[in-house]
C-alpha cells in the first residue's frame, strides 16, 4: 500500500519571527541592565515577555549570545539614530549639531544601553573589542570624509580628522556615563547646545585666542 506524501508543515512566519526577535530583544535589554548578567535567569525573563523559555532559547541558543544581541541591538539602534538625524542635513554646524543631539537623546531615551556597556565591560573584559567601539570603528571612515570635507570648504580648521573625532567621541562618551551616575536631569537638548557652544566657540575670548595663535 502506496503512503500518502507528508503535507508540508506550516510555513515559517517570517514577520512574525522578526517581530518576536526583536521583542525578545527590547524586553532583553531592561532586564539584563536590571538584574545584571551572571543574576539573569532567562526563565524570568521569558515570563516576563509571555513566551515559554523554550522560544527565547529558538531564537538565541544561549544566554552569552542573547545578551551580546541585545547590546549589540542598542549599539545599532544608536547609529541609526544618529544617521537618520544627519542624513539630510547639508550645513556642516547644524549637522555636528544634529548628529550630538541625536545620540544624546537616544541614551536619555534608552538609559538602559549605558548599563549594558558597564556590564559588557565587567562581565567579557578580555573581549578583544566592546561593542560600542567595534561599531565606532565600522563609522570612522564616513566621519573622516566628513570631517575632510568641512576642512577643505575651510569650515572647519586644518588639524588632524582622527584629533578632531577623538575627542568629539570621547568627550560624549564620557558625557553620558556622568549623566547616568549623576542622574543628571538637564535636557539633552540643552546639553547638546552647550556642547556645541563650546566645541566650536572654545573658552578663550576673541582677544586671546589670536593672542594664542596670531594666524587666525
Amino acid at each position: 500500500m502506496q503512503q500518502e506524501p507528508r503535507r508540508p508543515g506550516r510555513p515559517r512566519d517570517e514577520d512574525l519571527a522578526t517581530r518576536r526577535k526583536e521583542e525578545i530583544l527590547t524586553v532583553a535589554a531592561v532586564f539584563f541592565a536590571e538584574t545584571g548578567y551572571r543574576q539573569a535567569d532567562i526563565q524570568v525573563l521569558a515570563d516576563r515577555i509571555g513566551v515559554g523559555k523554550g522560544t527565547v532559547y529558538r531564537y538565541f541558543p544561549t544566554k552569552e549570545e542573547l545578551f551580546f544581541a541585545t547590546v549589540d541591538a542598542g549599539i545599532q539602534a544608536l547609529s541609526n539614530c544618529v544617521n537618520e538625524a544627519v542624513e539630510d542635513e547639508a550645513d556642516v554646524i547644524e549637522h555636528i549639531r544634529k548628529a550630538i543631539s541625536a545620540y544624546l537623546g537616544h541614551f536619555d531615551r534608552h538609559p538602559e544601553l549605558v548599563e549594558l556597556l558597564i556590564i559588557e565591560r565587567a562581565e567579557f573584559r578580555d573581549r578583544e573589542q566592546a561593542t560600542y567601539f567595534a561599531y565606532k570603528e565600522r563609522n570612522l571612515e564616513r566621519r573622516r570624509v566628513f570631517i575632510q570635507e568641512s576642512i577643505n570648504k575651510g569650515i572647519i580648521r586644518n588639524i588632524c580628522s582622527n584629533r578632531i573625532i577623538n575627542v568629539i567621541s570621547d568627550t560624549l562618551y564620557g558625557v553620558i556615563f556622568t549623566n547616568h551616575f549623576a542622574k543628571r536631569k538637564v535636557p539633552f537638548e540643552q546639553q547638546a547646545q552647550e556642547l556645541v557652544d563650546i566645541l566650536f566657540h572654545g573658552i578663550l575670548s576673541d582677544k586671546h585666542r589670536i593672542q594664542e595663535n596670531p594666524s587666525i
